[in-house]
């Protein structure tokens, strides 16, 4: 079982704003299917919009706030890592290359053998 705790939302105002956040999307959707009749570069920019507002909308609770702060850490654990040069990357794709052949032939002949095993000597099929 994992220990972890979950957090969900305590606030009555942070209920509010998601949920509102949510009714904004909604209405996007809405308004994207009903204008049908319009350009559909209008009809998409208007959906973008209310996503965009959405979003404001939600980071500006205590989750989004929560939320915004993971993707910053995470950003910066990202920048930290050492990523491999283009030499070691080449090494590892052909080393995992050469791998998966020696793999596919190996089992390739595993097969062979047991259909072998199985239908010459134990049925007689062949």
């Amino acid at each position: 079982m994992s220990n972890t705790k979950v957090e969900t939302v305590n606030s009555t105002l942070d209920r509010v704003k998601l949920g509102l956040a949510v009714l904004v999307i909604a209405a996007g959707i809405v308004a994207f299917s009903v204008l049908d009749g319009q350009p559909g570069v209008v009809r998409v920019a208007i959906f973008l919009v209310s996503v965009i507002i959405a979003a404001f909308i939600a980071w500006s609770s205590e989750p989004g706030r929560r939320t915004m702060a993971f993707g910053r850490d995470a950003y910066h654990e990202v920048k930290r890592v050492h990523w491999p040069t283009r030499k070691e990357a080449m090494q590892m794709t052909g080393i995992v290359f050469v791998f998966v052949i020696i793999m596919a032939i190996f089992l390739w002949l595993v097969d062979k053998t047991l259909g072998w095993v199985i239908y010459g000597l134990l049925l007689g099929w062949r």
